[in-house]
């Protein structure tokens, strides 16, 4: 791993207010990061879901994923070849974008390549995202207790209550492949146990040994 360069005094005063001990913290913990390990990952995280990046940090245990304030990050990793900490870490802050980790391993990059290509959970989406199916109810029974009647035709399900039993008055589209949900329509969704979002980390690039290198 090559040397570090000079030590840089990094200024707090570009990022706008957010707490100066927690900016400065980061910084010394990519820092930290950057000399304990070989290789740095610009990882997204879209469609992210705390129980699920809790899952990777457990796969990971002896790597460290770090997220925080994107402009802090940069800063701490340097935005240009003269503030830049180590050779070529600036070209990693073009990636810092959406909701994007750094991701610090000395595992074979093979492996963590490998890992990311295959690995992906499904959970359930939010509203101001796309179905990614039609999902319709029958009409029937359908399975809620009684005391949800009402909860349901507020999320706008034709509902009513029959001998104690919860039914669909009649067949009713839920949401449509392609189409915007509403946050009503994910929460009917959810409540059904129907899955229409994947977590699927995406690897933007990596810097290794002042090497830096974008993937496709």
């Amino acid at each position: 791993m090559p040397s570090s360069k000079r030590q840089k005094l990094i200024s707090l005063t570009k990022v706008k207010k957010a707490g100066r001990k927690h900016k400065e913290s980061l910084v010394e913990t990519i820092h930290e990061c950057l000399d304990k390990y070989s290789h740095v990952y610009a990882l997204s995280l879209e469609n992210m879901r705390t129980s699920l990046l809790k899952d990777l940090r457990q796969k990971f245990a002896e790597d460290r994923f770090v997220m925080g304030k994107q402009n802090v990050m940069a800063l701490a990793l340097g935005r240009s070849p003269e503030e830049e900490t180590k050779e070529n870490l600036h070209q990693v802050t073009q990636h810092l974008n959406g909701t994007t980790a750094l991701f610090f391993s000395s595992r074979p990059q093979t492996e963590i390549t490998s890992f990311f290509d295959k690995y992906q959970e499904s959970d359930f989406a939010k509203g101001g995202v796309e179905a990614t199916e039609d999902y319709e109810i029958q009409a029937g029974p359908l399975p809620f207790q009684h005391t949800m009647v009402e909860p349901l035709r507020k999320l706008g399900l034709p509902v009513m209550l029959k001998n104690g039993t919860v039914m669909c008055e009649k067949d009713h589209t839920v949401c449509k492949k392609g189409v915007v949900l509403t946050p009503e329509q994910a929460q009917v969704l959810k409540l059904l146990g129907e899955k229409q979002a994947i977590f699927k980390p995406e690897l933007k690039c990596v810097w290794h040994d002042g090497t830096y290198a974008a993937f496709e």
